[in-house]
């Protein structure tokens, strides 16, 4: 067994190789089931909270949640638990789907950039400007050399990001093909959850091999100092949501927003 699995979540060395084989999706922290998370999955959301209210305040600085992973990962139920209750001034969550006729007819990045967080506020990506490495790839609709191009394009686009006052925090939810089955399954047998399947999902499985040594390859050249992945134990959901807050939290305290200073004779203001 790989070292890796005793330590979720991961955030390999910037610059090493990585590899999604050698990380196991059922990993544990030794937590328990959602009863046993609840509690400091509460306290560290009323803390982001918190910190989230402060960064509104100062509007010096923005922070980037990008959530990667292949179908049933766990994207949309991440942001339903990790940011339950969050005030909509300081949090906008974005959905990525395929791109339009609009969008196709820019630059890759066009449709991204327009959407990042402002300074003062938090932006969640649902999908990402990673799927024009990953999807496109897997479909061989772009070339080796253009998507090790396009590497490089992210990466000096994500270092602009950092140097402009912007947070990017990554997360790869790392989901098993074989609860990836069972979600899938689940939904089918569930008449109010049938919505949420799709036939591509069932062509999409057929290429996990690929998707998965695609992921790799852009996990490892895109993984930097200025913008690292995190690599997530995504088979329990209590336990994907947990390691999801305690990397928001920490990397909310780092930025360590500040409320900006009174106005000087503030207190003396009587409002009548």
């Amino acid at each position: 067994m790989s070292e890796h699995h005793n330590h979720p979540p991961i955030q390999p060395t910037a610059g090493s190789v990585i590899d999604l084989a050698e990380f196991d999706p059922a990993s544990r922290t030794g937590d328990g089931n959602r009863d046993q998370i609840e509690p400091e999955l509460n306290a560290n959301i009323e803390a982001m909270e918190g910190l989230a209210s402060r960064l509104y305040a100062e509007s010096k600085q923005a922070l980037l949640l990008i959530l990667q992973g292949m179908d049933t990962s766990g994207k949309d139920g991440t942001i339903r638990n990790v940011m339950r209750g969050f005030n909509p001034l300081l949090c906008r969550v974005v959905p990525f789907k395929a791109p339009n006729e609009d969008e196709l007819a820019h630059d890759f990045l066009w449709r991204i950039h327009r959407q990042t967080p402002r300074r003062g506020q938090i932006g969640i990506f649902n999908r990402s400007h990673y799927e024009d490495v990953v999807v496109v790839r897997v479909r061989k609709w772009i070339s080796k050399k253009e998507c090790r191009r396009r590497y490089r394009i992210i990466n000096d686009f994500e270092r602009m990001l950092v140097r402009e006052g912007t947070v990017v925090v990554k997360c790869f939810l790392h989901i098993s093909k074989d609860e990836q089955r069972r979600r899938l399954q689940a939904r089918i047998d569930d008449p109010q959850k049938r919505w949420k399947f799709r036939r591509d999902d069932l062509e999409d499985r057929k290429l996990w091999p690929r998707f998965q040594r695609v992921y790799s390859d852009a996990l490892t050249a895109c993984n930097t100092r200025h913008a690292p992945w995190h690599i997530v134990p995504a088979d329990s959901k209590p336990q994907r949501d947990l390691i999801i807050s305690r990397i928001l939290r920490n990397a909310l305290e780092e930025m360590n927003p500040q409320y900006p200073p009174h106005i000087e004779g503030i207190d003396k203001i009587v409002v009548k």
